[in-house]
C-alpha cells in the first residue's frame, strides 16, 4: 500500500511514486532491479551530550564521547580549564552535596552533571574510643575517596568539622590518594585504640546557598541509583560504554539490600559494586557458587563466608532466610 504524502495527498492516478514525486503518465517506469540489494549503510550511532556546571557556580558546558568515569573528569575539566584532579565527586540533577544523587556507573541520558571541586584543606584530631568510628567511605572511582555517612552518636558524629562529602586526604600524613574506598576503610578499622590519629580532609568548594551539607544516616530505597527506568549511559573499567535500559523495581531493590550489607559488614556503599554482585548473586545456584565467582572478579575485596552467604540469600531468597 503507498503511504500517504505529507499533507495527506496520495499519488496522482495512473502514475506511481517514485521518492515522493508523482510522475506523469506514460512515463516508463524504471527497470525492475536484477541483483542483490544494495546492503543499507547502518545508521549512525546518536551523538550523546549532556550538560555540566561546576556545583559552586560556573557557565553550563557540554560533553560527550567519554567512556569511564576518569575519562568523564577529563571532559569536564577540559571544559572549564581546570586539572581532572581538582575533582572531587559529581551529582546529578543538584548542586548541592547530596550523596543520594552521586554520579556512578551510569548516567540517565537527561541527567545534568554536576562537579563537586576542591575546597578548604582542614585537618582533625581523632581518638578511637571504640572499634567503630561511624564513617561510611565511598569513592569516585578516579582516585579519592569521601565520606558518604556519618552515624549519629558516632565518634565522627561529635566532630562537627567533618561533614559528608569531605574527601579523606590522609591519614597520620600518609596520603591515600589512589586508594581504593574499601581500602581506605580497612585502615581505619585497623587503627589502634586509644591512640589519636590525624585526618587530612579537603571539602568540596561551596556556593553561598549550598546549606544543609552535614548529612545523616537517612536511608532511600533508590539511594545511589541514578536511573528511573529509562535508557541510560552504562560507564565500564574496560572496553565502550553502552546505552541500555535502567534496573527494574526489583534489581533496584536488590542492591540496595547489597550496599546496604557492604557497609554494615565493610563500612562502605558502592551501588555500582552492590549491581555487579546482584548479577553474579543472580547466576550463582548456591552461596559456594557466588564465593568462587567474586573471588575471581572482586578478590581484592576479601569478601568474609558469611558475608556471602547474606548477599546470595538477600537476592536469590529476599523473603527467607537460606536453606
Amino acid at each position: 500500500m503507498q503511504r500517504a504524502g505529507r499533507h495527506g495527498r496520495q499519488a496522482p492516478e495512473g502514475g506511481p511514486m517514485e521518492n515522493g514525486v508523482g510522475q506523469e503518465p506514460g512515463t516508463p517506469e524504471p527497470p525492475a532491479a536484477t541483483g542483490p540489494a544494495a546492503p543499507r549503510p547502518p545508521r549512525a550511532r546518536p551523538r550523546l551530550v549532556f550538560h555540566t556546571q561546576l556545583a559552586h557556580g560556573s557557565p553550563t558546558g557540554r560533553i560527550e564521547g567519554f567512556t569511564n568515569v576518569k575519562e568523564l573528569y577529563a571532559k569536564i575539566a577540559e571544559v572549564f580549564d581546570i586539572s581532572p584532579t581538582e575533582i572531587l565527586f559529581c551529582t546529578l540533577n543538584t548542586h548541592k552535596v547530596d550523596m543520594q544523587k552521586l554520579l556512578g556507573g551510569q548516567i540517565g541520558l537527561e541527567d545534568f552533571i554536576f562537579a563537586h571541586v576542591r575546597g578548604e584543606t582542614k585537618e582533625v584530631e581523632v581518638t578511637k574510643t571504640e572499634d567503630a568510628l561511624g564513617l561510611t567511605i565511598t569513592d569516585n572511582g578516579a582516585g579519592y575517596a569521601f565520606i558518604k555517612r556519618i552515624k549519629e552518636g558516632s565518634i565522627i558524629n561529635r566532630l562537627q568539622t567533618v561533614c559528608v562529602g569531605d574527601s579523606i586526604e590522609a591519614i597520620n600524613d600518609h596520603t591515600i590518594v589512589g586508594c581504593r574506598h574499601y581500602e581506605v576503610a580497612r585502615m581505619l578499622r585497623e587503627l589502634p585504640r586509644a591512640q589519636p590519629f590525624t585526618l587530612r580532609l579537603v571539602q568540596p568548594k561551596k556556593a553561598f546557598d549550598m546549606i544543609g551539607q552535614r548529612t545523616r544516616s537517612s536511608k532511600s530505597p533508590g539511594e545511589g541509583r541514578v536511573t528511573s527506568g529509562k535508557e541510560t549511559l552504562r560507564l565500564r573499567t574496560q572496553g565502550p560504554a553502552v546505552l541500555e535500559e535502567g534496573p527494574s523495581p526489583s534489581e533496584e531493590e536488590a542492591a540496595r539490600r547489597v550496599d546496604d550489607l557492604l557497609e554494615s559488614y565493610m563500612g562502605i556503599r558502592d551501588s555500582e559494586l552492590a549491581s555487579t554482585m546482584v548479577e553474579a548473586a543472580k547466576g550463582s545456584p548456591s552461596v559456594a557458587q557466588l564465593a568462587q565467582g567474586l573471588d575471581s572478579v572482586l578478590g581484592e575485596f576479601a569478601f568474609p563466608q558469611e558475608f556471602v552467604a547474606e548477599v546470595w540469600a538477600a537476592v536469590c531468597q529476599p523473603k527467607g532466610g537460606q536453606e
